[in-house]
């Protein structure tokens, strides 16, 4: 489903159940061409710079490579995205007045990129509380049209605990009741219950243009979730040091909420 953004619009009950019902909200142009035309340079700096490469690295081997020398909330209006006014707006409402900042992923996709398989990106938490909602936040800085490709995603799937992988056999094919979003303008973000099964489907006709994606993830608080960076603490305390949070969320970089890093398995972002 579609919500008309703009302004100070805030969610209203209808939009807030029907995301719990099916799992996802489209917000057509929630980041302002301001803050969009910041946000493109510094995506082409992150891929063009190996800055993205030595992020996955440190994720991939850490005891290799170490921290990367750069994280992507670093980068000024990156770290302004995260907590933009209008999607924090949103956000409170639908995981209430407090939550936690997961992580941030960055990418210029490549013109003829493939697919990426059906699949969900919920990780668990310490309760095993399928409740308490993980949400990503899914930015097209370019929109998504017939020379990008499309997002589809299945409504209602995140009811249903399963493992990440357990429909990626469909490849990117598609899957009874799914609903395919093709057609946002410039600066458009899709909202997620974070297990919901999705996938990216490549352009139709072939290699279009690049595909400027950014996906950040937030946590209902009330237990620890897992983090999927093994440097998850410079990345919250750096943001703490750059006040990103800017005394109004005081929970959303707090390490409380977080249980000891563990391995990674896939957190490049993307969707």
């Amino acid at each position: 489903m579609t919500l008309s953004f703009g302004g100070r619009e805030a969610l209203d009950t209808v939009n807030q159940r029907q995301f719990l019902e099916s799992g996802y909200l489209v917000l057509p142009g929630l980041l302002p061409e301001a803050l969009r035309e910041r946000l493109v340079p510094e995506a082409d700096r992150w891929v063009d710079e190996g800055l993205r490469a030595r992020s996955i690295e440190a994720c991939v081997d850490p005891v290799r490579h170490g921290p990367p020398p750069v994280l992507e909330l670093e980068l000024p209006a990156h770290g302004e995205l995260l907590t933009h006014p209008p999607l924090m707006r949103v956000l409170t409402r639908l995981l209430g007045p407090s939550f936690v900042f997961h992580h941030l992923h960055s990418d210029r996709q490549a013109p003829g990129i493939p697919g990426k398989a059906w699949h969900h990106d919920c990780e668990p938490n310490d309760r095993s509380d399928p409740s308490l909602l993980m949400v990503h936040a899914l930015h097209y800085l370019g929109g998504l049209d017939e020379t990008v490709g499309s997002l589809a995603v299945l409504p209602g799937s995140h009811r249903n605990p399963v493992d990440k992988s357990a429909y990626a056999h469909h490849g990117t094919g598609e899957l009874p009741g799914e609903a395919v979003i093709d057609r946002l303008p410039p600066g458009s973000t899709v909202l997620l219950n974070s297990a919901l099964f999705h996938t990216r489907r490549p352009a139709p006709d072939g290699p279009g243009r690049p595909r400027y994606f950014i996906d950040a993830s937030y946590c209902q608080v009330g237990a620890r979730w897992r983090p999927v960076k093994p440097h998850w603490r410079q990345m919250l305390a750096r943001a703490r040091e750059l006040d990103l949070a800017d005394g109004q969320w005081p929970e959303l970089f707090a390490e409380r909420h977080f249980t000891e890093y563990t391995g990674t398995a896939g957190t490049a972002g993307t969707a």
